[in-house]
This record gives C-alpha cells, structure tokens and sequence, in this order.
C-alpha cells in the first residue's frame, strides 16, 4: 500500500492553545502542492497525546476533506492507542470520516507481551481499514518482534510497517520473513532503509521542504541511486536537525521561522533553548530553506 512520501504533519496551535484550523489547511495544502503522496495526521509530530478526542478527529476530518478527490493522495490517521478497546473505537470513528489506513503505534507504557501485540494489532486489524504498524521503541518502551511482524503480515489488513527504531538491518529481517510494505520513519534513514528495500518514509522534514524529500525518495524508487544520495547528502544536516530536540519541537520551531505557523506548544511538550534555536536556524540557512530557494 505505502509507496513514496508521506508526511506525519504538524498541529498547528493558536496563540490560546486552540487548535488552529485555518493554518492546518494551509499547510496540508502546502503538502499536496508540494508532490506528497499522502498525508500522516495526529502522529506523533501531530502532537496526537495532548489532543482530546473532538480534536483528533476534526484533524482527521479536514485532512480528508482536503485531500479528497487529489490523485494520488491518501490520508493515514493516527489512531492508535495503549488501550485496545480506544484504538479500536478511534479506528472506527476515524473510517467513518473516510481515512485511507491507520497508523497503529505499539501500546506504550504498559509493555505488553509478544502475544498481546499481535493479538491488540489483529484486533484493530479488523475494523476493515488498512493498517500500518508503527514501531518506535524509544516513544513506546518496547519494539514489535520481527517475528511477530511477521505473523501480523498474514492479514491482508495489516499492509506496511513504519519502522522508527533506528535500523537499517531490522528492515532487513522483516523483508527477509515477510512481504509487508516498509517504510522509514526516520528522514536520515530513508535513503540507507530504500537501499535494502523499504518503499518510502512517513517523514518529519516534508513539513518544511516536501517537494525535496518527495524528489529524492521518487528517485529511489525510480532506480536513480545518484540523484537520490545526491539529495541526501544535501538535505542530511536538515534530516538530522529535525530531531536535536523531542519531536515535533525542532520542526514547528523552524516552520515559524518560516512563517508557515506558529511555535506553540502543549505542554508538556515547550519550545526549544536559544542555543537550539540558534543552531537549528543555521541548519535552515545552510540548506537554503530560510532564503525561499530550497
């Protein structure tokens, strides 16, 4: 299912906390005009934990309002949850507004064991929509098995697996056991996951430049290896900056130096030092990104 780029988008917050909608459209427009292949609402760079349930879904829902009827762009919702039960009730109100996938996060804090991930994965699984795993050992405290991704591969529900944990020889072991579409969650290790056969990335950095993530990783797929590491090399300080602070912190800072939105915050996720901010805006003007000609 999953193939090319995909952008875990960003919640935009007024200056009162609220939810700012009109800037949401905008920048969901900004993606589509920038090449996406789909858009990845209330994720984990959606800032999804400090939003209530009203806001979820009308996130979900302007996301699908506005990518609907575009060629070739899907929307794959954030639903996922600790508590089976949850994931499953926002799974099915999130498939009534008409997402395209869900993207299901391992169950964080309570650990569960191998037999609880793929009995709470099949579970969700039979919603009907097209799940993708999303392992993130460093969010949720534990990783999905290899061999458990293995096993949840069997269900024609389950069709991809977001793989943020860091490793390129992971992606590897899945590919080598099972035929489920993978995809990088990590902008820097896109290209390396591309070279041993992920099809794209659910990325963080196309909420700033999506046209260029969306160039290299069509060229990846292309089989234009050149142009692809060409691109890497070039936006790699960028991919990395993304993260010199928790996420999505780093990039909402640079997209209100870009004017794109504000840099506002739930707490308690809370803006990054000076000294970041002065670091991360030298990472923008090295790629060009602050002179409007990335």
């Amino acid at each position: 299912m999953l193939k090319g780029t995909y952008t875990a988008i960003v919640t935009p917050f007024a200056a009162d906390g609220s939810v700012d909608y009109d800037t949401f459209k905008k920048l969901v427009e900004f993606q589509i005009e920038g090449g996406v292949d789909g858009i990845v609402p209330v994720g984990t760079t959606g800032e999804s934990p400090t939003l209530n349930v009203d806001e979820h879904l009308k996130v979900i829902a302007t996301t699908v309002e506005l990518c609907k009827g575009v060629d070739n762009v899907i929307v794959v919702a954030g639903t996922g949850a600790n508590s089976t039960s949850e994931a499953i009730e926002l799974t099915k109100r999130a498939a009534d507004i008409g997402i395209d996938g869900t993207l299901q996060v391992t169950p964080y804090y309570n650990k569960p064991s191998r037999q609880g991930l793929f009995e709470h994965f099949s579970a969700v699984a039979e919603v009907g929509v097209p799940v993708v795993l999303y392992n993130v050992p460093g969010r949720s405290g534990i990783p999905i098995p290899v061999d458990v991704v293995a096993d949840l591969a069997a269900n024609p529900n389950i069709v991809a697996i977001k793989e943020a944990g860091g490793s390129v020889e992971r992606v590897s072991a899945i590919l080598d056991l099972c035929d489920i579409a993978v995809v990088s969650g990590d902008d820097s290790l896109a290209l390396p996951m591309m070279v041993v056969g992920a099809k794209g990335v659910i990325s963080v950095a196309s909420n700033i430049i999506p046209d260029k993530v969306s160039s290299m990783i069509n060229a990846a797929n292309s089989g234009d290896w050149e142009k692809a590491r060409e691109m890497h090399k070039k936006y790699y300080s960028l991919f990395s900056g993304m993260f010199i602070d928790t996420n999505p912190v780093p990039v909402k800072a640079a997209m209100a130096m870009m004017g794109l939105c504000l840099e506002e915050y739930r707490l308690p996720i809370c803006a990054m030092s000076d000294e970041l901010k002065t670091k991360l805006s030298a990472i923008l003007s090295s790629v060009d990104v602050l002179k409007g000609d990335a």
